[in-house]
């Protein structure tokens, strides 16, 4: 094993082997931990006092002269990373209350500003020339509401940013604000969230960005960041990482130059005749399609490696970019597409079909068709308990070891009702499921689902073991997107509206 294989064998502990491939045996170690890791990290720095910090985090606000000012960030980063996450979130709750804005200048101000007498017509006299002294008041007043409006929290965030290393402590701070968000519904502390997430957009624009195509001739340390990163399908171990890097394989990250050698948000893709319909063709495709033959750029899996960038859509702007790309290295690349996890869609079905038993008959929806009821009562009265089709369904899908695969009788159930989920089921007018949402605002169009394409225990747990292939046209991703933004409205393919135009036309037929 050369140096550079070890060396992310041993920063990186990857995983063991998936059970999908036997061929290699290698040295398998415990999977990473990131959050141990990071813990053990902070741990190993000095600790602070709470006090110190406080006043480090004081002074760097407050302060003007620069020498002192660089000092100043470094003592109060390094004292932050050495306090407990408990002292952390007192240190935010602090920054959140104690350096908010002042409202009561901003008051007056606005009262200021209203008792102003609004120029009639143009404002413009008999020569031609703005009224300058009655329009004067107005601009001072304004330029003195927007420095009003800032919160005196800005010029901690505007301060770290621009100094070695500030771009990725505020995405470490702005995790930590999320994580008090998840427990506690604090006014001030989403508003703290808020300004320092449009700042960090701004910060993040694509054109502060750098797409690099991540290959095998990559630093270990970048490397590393992959294997660690990868959420969707881990990498099971060298062979699989030199796989997904090597012939018939891409992958890209954004790198911002504040945080070189880590990407930010990475993506990979696979080269293939065809849309693939489970990932096993992906993972394990064997050997990989020649190039020159590829139609197809199948994107399989789409990471940040930032908790603190949650809902900064950085996915949007590389997804776009890797399909121009690809499309201007390699012409014969003619289908962009993705194989994609639906992970809210067992949650909500189980969730749905335990409110049988839970209401009253008559406030229950009753989410199967009649001949659907019909076949699972049919089919399974005798072996599962259940007074209803939903009830022997639940039973089916609750059962230890999945058993309920092994029925092909599943099948057009499960795929109508995952049609169901991702074109009617919504949240403030946008599909419900988040990788759906996330897909169809790029704009993707739904293009098939696939049964049975994920089997292994995360992806039958969340989705149900179907995957879908959203689809991007060249020709139509603005104006999809658009209409998905404007209205809510979703393209789907006939293969997937098929569904739905059979339970629409049952409906109509029951109702005869």
């Amino acid at each position: 094993m050369n140096k550079k294989g070890l060396a992310i064998l041993l920063r990186s502990k990857m995983r063991p082997l998936s059970p999908a491939s036997k061929k290699v045996n290698h040295v398998q170690l415990a999977p990473l931990d990131v959050n141990k890791v990071a813990t053990q990290n902070a741990s190993s720095k000095t600790p602070r006092d709470f006090g110190q910090v406080r006043e480090s985090m004081h002074s760097v606000i407050s302060m003007n002269r620069k020498e002192i000012l660089d000092t100043a960030l470094s003592e109060f980063s390094e004292g932050y990373f050495s306090l407990s996450q408990e002292n952390r979130h007192k240190l935010l709750l602090i920054l959140a209350r104690e350096y908010d804005l002042n409202r009561g200048q901003v008051r007056e101000l606005m009262k200021q500003y209203i008792g102003l007498e609004i120029p009639k017509g143009d404002g413009i006299d008999e020569h031609g020339h703005e009224v300058e002294g009655h329009l004067s008041a107005f601009y001072r007043i304004e330029r003195n509401l927007r420095h009003a409006l800032n919160p005196m929290y800005a010029i901690l965030f505007e301060r770290l940013n621009t100094h070695p290393g500030g771009l990725k402590f505020l995405s470490t701070v702005r995790a930590d604000i999320l994580s008090i968000i998840a427990d506690e519904n604090i006014a001030s502390i989403r508003a703290l969230d808020s300004y320092l997430k449009e700042k960090l957009i701004t910060w993040l624009s694509p054109a502060n960005l750098e797409l690099h195509q991540i290959t095998w001739d990559d630093p270990a340390s970048l490397l590393e960041k992959i294997v660690a990163y990868e959420a969707v399908h881990p990498i099971s171990n060298l062979i699989d990482l030199k796989r997904r890097l090597g012939i018939g394989r891409r992958c890209f990250g954004y790198i911002h130059p504040a945080i070189p050698g880590e990407p930010l948000i990475f993506i990979e893709v696979a080269l293939m005749k065809n849309i693939a319909s489970t990932i096993q063709e992906v993972l394990w495709h064997d050997p990989p399609t020649p190039e020159p033959e590829a139609s197809t750029a199948l994107f399989y899996s789409i990471s940040s490696t930032q908790p603190g960038l949650a809902g900064i859509n950085l996915g949007k702007f590389l997804i776009k970019r890797v399909i121009h790309l690809v499309k201007k290295d390699m012409p014969n690349i003619s289908n962009f597409a993705t194989l994609s996890p639906i992970p809210g869609f067992m949650q909500w079905l189980l969730s749905k079909l335990a409110s049988s038993e839970r209401s009253v008959p008559i406030f229950s929806e009753n989410i199967l068709q009649p001949q659907e009821e019909r076949a699972l009562l049919d089919a399974y009265v005798d072996s599962t308990e259940g007074r209803n089709g939903m009830e022997v369904l639940l039973h089916l899908l609750t059962s230890t070891n999945h058993e309920w695969t092994q029925s092909d009788g599943l099948q057009p159930i499960l795929l109508r009702l995952c049609a169901r989920y991702l074109l009617h089921e919504k949240k403030r007018g946008k599909a419900l499921d988040s990788v759906a949402n996330f897909h169809l605002q790029n704009g993707a169009m739904i293009g098939r689902l696939n049964w049975m394409a994920d089997r292994s225990e995360k992806g039958l747990t969340q989705s149900g073991g179907i995957m879908v292939n959203y689809i991007y046209s060249l020709e139509h991703i603005e104006d999809y997107a658009q209409a998905y933004f404007s209205t809510g409205h979703i393209q789907v393919s006939p293969d997937v509206l098929h569904y739905i135009e059979a339970m629409e036309k049952n409906e109509d037929s029951s109702c005869m």
